[in-house]
């Protein structure tokens, strides 16, 4: 399974410079957020694949206007062809704008879903905006991460956990992917694509 992960920049390469077929290969397209409503709702409707987001701390807009025919699974547990995908939108609290979050709100959040992540025997994917603390996040106050979401990952040990919120102009080392334990974190600036055995 081919999926396309997106976040924080369009790309030119699927929107300004896009040519019929880009998208034909991918079976699942990820957003983690601070991308424009109309960039996802043209992806969805050029490609074959659904489109699931969550929001980034610039995307208060999407309430008024938000992605036409993609789905939002914030705070949701989301079944595709056997994959269990939770999106957890939002990044560390700095200066009091839209989903933007204290630890103990973020904590307080993956507590709720305690009882799905049960019932879905666990997850398979976590979407997120901001990084788990230490793992891909930034020295500055509104780009480090979640010490919650590196407990998320000890805990229900997903395959994958993709975020965005820190570019990659923001250094030269930062890293695309990361490990922990069993899994794989990976920065999904701008679009990245993984090839997934499901």
């Amino acid at each position: 399974m081919k999926l396309l992960l997106l976040s924080d920049r369009e790309s030119p390469y699927l929107w300004d410079y896009y040519q019929p077929g880009r998208l034909k290969d991918y079976d699942l397209m990820l957003s983690c957020g601070d991308l424009k409503a109309s960039y996802l709702s043209f992806l969805v409707t050029m490609g074959r694949a659904p489109l699931l987001y969550i929001h980034g701390n610039h995307d208060g807009h999407y309430k008024k206007d938000p992605p036409e025919g993609c789905d939002c699974i914030e705070d949701k547990i989301y079944q595709y062809k056997g994959l269990r995908i939770l999106g957890l939108g939002g990044c560390p609290l700095y200066n009091g704008g839209a989903h933007q979050y204290s630890e103990r709100a973020m904590k307080w959040r993956i507590r709720k879903l305690g009882w799905k992540l049960k019932r879905a025997g666990g997850v398979d994917i976590v979407i997120s905006h901001a990084a788990p603390a230490g793992y891909g996040d930034a020295d500055d106050y509104a780009h480090r991460g979640f010490a919650c979401f590196v407990d998320l990952i000890d805990r229900w040990q997903p395959a994958y956990w993709i975020h965005g919120h820190v570019h990659k102009e923001y250094g030269r080392d930062i890293p695309r992917e990361l490990q922990r334990g069993n899994t794989r974190i990976i920065n999904a600036y701008e679009r990245y694509s993984i090839e997934i055995e499901h």
